[in-house]
C-alpha cells in the first residue's frame, strides 16, 4: 500500500512537472521546482524529461541533493545521462555519493568519458584542476578562420563556451588564444594566427589554488582561464562561472567559521542531527573553556572587586568593546589575505597601521564611556561615589589599552595562523572576542589598581 501511494505521488509530480514545463519557464525556475519536491518525485520527474532538459537541470550546481536524487534514477537513464554531461559537473556529482554508487555508476561510462572523470577526481580540493573542465575548443594551428567557424557551429552544443578558442601546436602545446570575437572579424581564407592575440598568454597549473585561479580571471578581466600541464600541454579550462561557484562555497565556510563553529561543508537541511552536533559542539567547548578564564580572571581580582563594586558595572562594557575591535580587526585581515591584498610578510606593517587605529578607537570609545558616567552622576541617575571622577578616568584609560590590544591581537592572529599552515579564517570573531575578554579583564583590573589605589582600593 505504502509502495503504491509513493509511486502515485511520483508520477503526480511528474505530471504536474511536466505542465509546468509547457508554460516556458526558465530552467532556474524549473530547478526551483525540483528542489520543493522529495528524491523520489524529483527522481519521477527528471526521466521523464527529454534528455537535453534533464543534462539541463542536472548540471547545476543549485539543484539539491542531485546525487541522490541520480542514485534513484534508473541506472540506464542515468548512464545515458552522465556521458552527455560536462565532465567536471560528473566528476562533483560522484564525489557526493557513497563508494558503491560511484563504482557502479562509473563503470558503465563511455571510456573516454571515465578517463576524464577520472583524472579530474584525482587533482586535490580546491586546486584549478579539480574545478576545471575538459569541454573546450581547440583547433590546430595550421587552421584557417573559416575552418575554425565550422568547427565550432559543429561542437558548440557540447563545449562549455565559445567564447575563447585554444590554438594548439602540432604537439599538442598551447599555443594561442583567439576570441570569438577577434574570429568573427577576421578574413575567411586567413590564418587562424592572424586574428590570435598579441598579449602575451595568461595559464596556470592544475594544481594552483583556486584563490590564484580567481584571482588571475580578475585581474586580466577573462572568461576562462587555461590550465596547462608542466610541458604546456592544454588540460582544460577554468571558467568565470566555475570560479564563482567556489567562490560562494568559501564564502559561505567563511561565514560559518567566524560564527565559532567547524564548516558544514554541505548545505544546512542536509546535516544530520549527530553531524550537525558535532561541528558544534568542538569549537562550542573550545569557547567556553576559554571563557572559563575569565572566571578565574575575576576570582583573581576578587578583593579589588569587594573593595569597589562600581568597578563590576563597567565589566560589560570593557569587554564587549575588547571584543568588538578585534572581531573588526581579524576580519578585514581575513578577507584581505583571502584576497591577496596581503601576504605573509606584510604583518610588521599592519602592526604599524593597527597600533594608531586601536589607540583612536580606544580614545573614542573612552571618551564617550567617560561622558557617559559623567553625566549620569551629575544627572543623579547613579552615584558613583566621591570618586568616581577616578573611576572615570579608569574606564577611559582602561577602553583605550584594551582596544588598542584588541586590534592588535585581531589583526596579528590570522598571520600566526598562516605562517602555522593553519586556515586563518579560523580566527573567528568569538575566538578572538574569548581571547580578548581575558586579557581585557587583566588590563581593567591592573588600569584599576594603578589608578585607584590609596582611594578605592
Amino acid at each position: 500500500m505504502n509502495f503504491h501511494n509513493l509511486s502515485q505521488r511520483a508520477s503526480k509530480a511528474a505530471r504536474l512537472f511536466r505542465g509546468n514545463h509547457a508554460l516556458g519557464l526558465t530552467t532556474a525556475e524549473h530547478v526551483d521546482q525540483l528542489n520543493g519536491l522529495d528524491v523520489t518525485q524529483a527522481a519521477s520527474a527528471l526521466s521523464t524529461m527529454s534528455q537535453p532538459k534533464a543534462v539541463a537541470m542536472l548540471a547545476r550546481p543549485e539543484l539539491h541533493h542531485a546525487a541522490e536524487i541520480i542514485t534513484a534514477m534508473p541506472v540506464d537513464t542515468v548512464t545515458r545521462l552522465l556521458n552527455t554531461m560536462a565532465n567536471d559537473r560528473v566528476a562533483d556529482l560522484l564525489q557526493e555519493m557513497q563508494e558503491g554508487e560511484r563504482a557502479r555508476l562509473f563503470s558503465r561510462l563511455d571510456r573516454t568519458t571515465a578517463l576524464a572523470i577520472q583524472q579530474l577526481m584525482n587533482y586535490p580540493p580546491r586546486t584549478a584542476g579539480s574545478i576545471m573542465t575538459t569541454e573546450f575548443v581547440s583547433v590546430p594551428d595550421a587552421w584557417t578562420v573559416e575552418q575554425t567557424l565550422v568547427h565550432i557551429r559543429s561542437v558548440e552544443r557540447s563545449r562549455e563556451t565559445v567564447y575563447a578558442i585554444y590554438v594548439l601546436g602540432a604537439d599538442g602545446m598551447l599555443s594561442n588564444v583567439v576570441t570569438l570575437r577577434r574570429l568573427l572579424t577576421g578574413e575567411p581564407g586567413s590564418s587562424i594566427l592572424s586574428v590570435a592575440q598579441k598579449e602575451g598568454m595568461v595559464f596556470i597549473d592544475p594544481l594552483a589554488s583556486q584563490e590564484v585561479v580567481a584571482r588571475l580571471i580578475r585581474k586580466h578581466n577573462m572568461l576562462a582561464l587555461p590550465v596547462v600541464d608542466d610541458h604546456g600541454h592544454m588540460l582544460g579550462i577554468v571558467t568565470v562561472d566555475d570560479v564563482i561557484d567556489t567562490m560562494i562555497a568559501d564564502t559561505t565556510e567563511d561565514a560559518q567559521k567566524f560564527g565559532g563553529m567547524e564548516a558544514l561543508g554541505k548545505p544546512y537541511m542536509k546535516i544530520g542531527f549527530p553531524e550537525m552536533i558535532r561541528k558544534r559542539a568542538g569549537w562550542l567547548a573550545a569557547l567556553f573553556v576559554g571563557e572559563m578564564l575569565t572566571a578565574s580572571a575575576m576570582q583573581h581580582f576578587e578583593g579589588e572587586l569587594e573593595k569597589a563594586v562600581v568597578l563590576t558595572l563597567f565589566i560589560p562594557l570593557i569587554m564587549s568593546s575588547g571584543g568588538n575591535s578585534g572581531s573588526q580587526a581579524t576580519s578585514l585581515i581575513i578577507r584581505a589575505l583571502a584576497l591577496g591584498e596581503l601576504k605573509l610578510s606584510d604583518w610588521w606593517r599592519v602592526l604599524i597601521r593597527e597600533l594608531p587605529t586601536g589607540l583612536m578607537l580606544g580614545t573614542i570609545l573612552g571618551a564617550i564611556g567617560f561622558m557617559r558616567l559623567t553625566l549620569w552622576q551629575k544627572a543623579g541617575f547613579y552615584d558613583y561615589g566621591e570618586h568616581w571622577l577616578l573611576v572615570g578616568f579608569t574606564v577611559f584609560a582602561a577602553l583605550v589599552g584594551i582596544v588598542t590590544f584588541g586590534s592588535i591581537c585581531g589583526s596579528m592572529l590570522p598571520f600566526i595562523l598562516q605562517k602555522l599552515r593553519l586556515d586563518p579564517a579560523s580566527a573567528s570573531a568569538p575566538f578572538v572576542a574569548t581571547l580578548v575578554d581575558v586579557t581585557g579583564l587583566v588590563i581593567y583590573f591592573s588600569v584599576a589598581l594603578l589608578i585607584l589605589s590609596g582611594t578605592l582600593l
